[in-house]
């Protein structure tokens, strides 16, 4: 396969989603997964537990088709009927009108809180039964004070006295329950107070309209099913009884604004005619006085049937034409005369004046003396007519504005639920829960995502660096560094890994490395292997001390040199001492001969750093390394040089120079694979071939089983 077509097969392996290792993180990841979802499940308690509770309360309300009430009326009933729409009533349930009368009769501008522990006191208080009350009817103050907010003191509850604070912990006034307490502009009177010596109280002042947009806020209207006429009000709130009672007052001022809403337009209509019943009584009076006057001048005359029939026809019409002057005026208040009924009225109008119009013509063909009895006798008897058929509606709405119940009908009156309504604890518990553990998921993905460092021996293969050995990570070193920590003088057989548990997978792997290595110098100018890295703190000194004391238990003489001057630390592994050391004959202090220290390996010698130089590097670079390079050369079969890091300092090129092997070191998903890239290049471009790369504390993951990467076994043999 060509090169192309094998970056063609890996760029399609990459974009693949690989399901395996997703599930292999979350397994690598469970605890912290299982911690953060269980903070988020206990958290989710605590707040179900420590909220506050919210009730509710619901009335029922019926809306009819408007009517009078008295269908018997006829005309005047439907004079007073309509249908009334249920969004209209909505909104003249939530208006200022309705609401302002609450907010004033229960004294809501006045807000009064218990002082408990920030976050969590109110919700202990509830939990162990021991909430404080205070109940207000009321609370005046100055209006010049800017901030209304002030602080009820309970000084002995027993007696019930108390005082009152201003912002500035001042006292304005002192008071008892169930007397009004008074000092200058402040009235406050407190009917009721349930709380302990000591206990505070923070009382509010708010405007009336921040009051009645509080009522708005926590009012629900909607109307159930559709074009049905019943209306549910639903309010919310942490007080049971206080919410009742706000829905109740609510309920109450709506039905009775539309029983006065009815009353007052009968009393309208009411007020219009008893206005025109002494004109028309008196019209009454002078008409039947001109016909008496006429009837004695010329005697009695009895009118001819022609005459009679012409009479009763025009007072007929002048009946309709005083009904439809009484119907213009009702109608003329909901109506413009562009309205198709305001038009038929005043067609009607016109078809009967015309009728009038022709009678008179018809009247003045008779003789004067008949023609003037027929007017007498028609104004007499239309002015009758009109009199009493406004005596009749007097009394008629009479009976309407007596008999107004409103089309408004309280079905259910408020009541409060007995269990809240929020917070609903069982679904936060679980909200909270399934939270926690999509977040805990996440973080683990994105620090996978994130994550940089080498995990996999192909990652390191893919740069041209080949992976002599993965190390396992071992739990004895962990428990062996521990004890290194103390100060006690320890033996090599309990500082060194190779020495005290020779069968742990890491020297299992060291072995293996072993027989790499002896492979791998055949070729070599010289016996001397360089161990270096990219960064501290990923194990080389591990490394190199058990290769050394593996490699000295296989029978070949071994030195082992701690050429990090400035932070070298291999000795407490050694169980030696670090002076003297590399830095003193460097600087021409000791012998080579001097340098020597015997672990307590057989075939194993050892060379500490010595004391820390003030120029590592310059000395690095005294012709007296080479001869120390030299001399353990001739006289060891294999010398291990352990080195700084790379990237820190330039001391590991200047060793590789003398070394005819190098390898480099680096920690399992600690350094990255361009980090390690690095590190090749700037050793090539002094002039030093990397020959190959140990991965040191390798961690068996999930991630890597179910990703398909290989990882180690364990075939060591048992010891008793």
């Amino acid at each position: 396969m060509s090169i192309t077509q094998n970056l063609q097969t890996k760029q399609t392996y990459s974009d693949e989603i690989d399901l395996g290792k997703l599930f292999g993180i979350l397994v690598d990841n469970r605890w912290n997964i299982i911690a953060i979802t269980f903070l988020f499940a206990v958290m989710g308690v605590a707040y179900a537990l420590l909220a506050t509770p919210i009730y509710k309360a619901d009335a029922l309300i019926q809306v009819e088709q408007k009517s009078s009430g008295m269908s018997a009326l006829g005309d005047m009933g439907e004079m007073f009927a309509g249908e009334s729409s249920s969004n209209t009533e909505i909104e003249i349930i939530t208006s200022r009108m309705i609401l302002g009368k609450t907010v004033d009769k229960l004294n809501l501008t006045t807000v009064v809180t218990p002082n408990y522990l920030p976050v969590i006191g109110k919700g202990l208080a509830r939990i162990e039964g021991q909430q404080n009350h205070i109940e207000i009817s009321r609370f005046e103050l100055p209006d010049d004070i800017d901030v209304p907010v002030f602080t009820i003191s309970v000084s002995d509850a027993r007696k019930g006295t108390y005082e009152l604070l201003d912002k500035n912990e001042r006292v304005v006034l002192q008071g008892r329950v169930g007397e009004l307490a008074q000092q200058g502009e402040f009235n406050l009177f407190v009917t009721e107070i349930t709380a302990q010596n000591g206990a505070a109280f923070t009382v509010k002042k708010r405007s009336r309209i921040d009051a009645i947009q509080w009522l708005q806020k926590n009012l629900s209207v909607n109307e159930r099913g559709k074009k049905t006429g019943i209306l549910q009000l639903s309010f919310t709130g942490e007080n049971r009884a206080d919410i009742k009672a706000i829905l109740d007052d609510i309920s109450q001022n709506y039905f009775l604004q539309n029983v006065e809403r009815n009353s007052a337009e009968a009393e309208n209509s009411l007020e219009f005619l008893r206005k025109h019943l002494p004109d028309i009584k008196a019209q009454l009076t002078v008409s039947e006085d001109q016909l008496n006057k006429y009837r004695q001048e010329n005697e009695s005359i009895d009118l001819g049937l022609e005459a009679k029939s012409t009479l009763d026809v025009m007072v007929t019409i002048e009946a309709q034409l005083n009904e439809l002057t009484f119907k213009e005026s009702e109608i003329s208040q909901r109506f413009t005369k562009e309205h198709p009924a305001y038009q038929s009225l005043l067609d009607k109008r016109k078809t009967l004046l015309a009728e009038r119009e022709r009678l008179n013509k018809q009247i003045q063909k008779l003789p004067k003396t008949q023609r003037e009895v027929l007017r007498y006798t028609r104004d007499v008897e239309v002015n009758q007519q009109i009199y009493v058929q406004l005596l009749n509606k007097v009394q008629e709405l009479n009976i309407v504005k007596a008999s107004t119940v409103g089309n408004v009908r309280i079905l259910d009156s408020a009541q409060s639920y007995t269990k809240a309504v929020k917070p609903k604890k069982s679904l936060i518990v679980v909200v909270a829960t399934l939270l926690g553990g999509m977040l805990a998921v996440a973080i683990a993905l994105l620090r996978s995502a994130f994550h940089r460092g080498v995990e996999n021996p192909d990652e390191i293969e893919a740069i041209g660096l080949p992976v002599y050995a993965s190390v396992p990570m071992s739990d004895w070193q962990i428990e062996l560094e521990k004890k290194q920590k103390s100060k006690k003088k320890l033996s090599v057989g309990e500082t060194l890994l190779a020495v005290s548990n020779p069968a742990d997978l890491s020297i299992e792997a060291l072995r293996s490395l072993r027989t790499s290595l002896h492979f791998a110098m055949m070729e070599a100018k010289n016996n001397i292997l360089m161990i270096s890295g990219p960064s501290p703190g990923i194990g080389k000194s591990f490394v190199s001390a058990n290769m050394a004391a593996v490699v000295a238990k296989s029978g070949s003489r071994v030195l082992v040199i701690d050429a990090d001057m400035r932070k070298g630390r291999m000795e407490k592994q050694m169980a030696v001492s670090y002076k003297p050391g590399l830095s003193d004959f460097l600087s021409g202090q000791s012998s080579i001969e001097s340098l020597i220290k015997k672990p307590g390996v057989d075939n194993l010698d050892y060379i500490s750093r010595g004391d820390v130089p003030p120029n590592p590097s310059e000395l690095l670079m005294h012709p007296r390394f080479k001869q120390l390079m030299d001399w353990a050369s001739e006289n060891y079969d294999m010398v291990i040089v352990d080195t700084p890091p790379i990237l820190a300092v330039t001391d590991p090129a200047i060793v590789g120079a003398h070394a005819g092997t190098t390898l480099l070191v680096g920690r399992f998903g600690q350094n990255a694979v361009k980090e390690v890239e690095i590190t090749k290049q700037r050793f090539e471009q002094n002039g030093i071939e990397i020959k190959g790369f140990i991965l040191n504390a390798v961690v068996r993951k999930a991630s890597s089983y179910y990703g398909g990467n290989y990882g180690y076994y364990n075939y060591s043999y048992e010891s008793k």
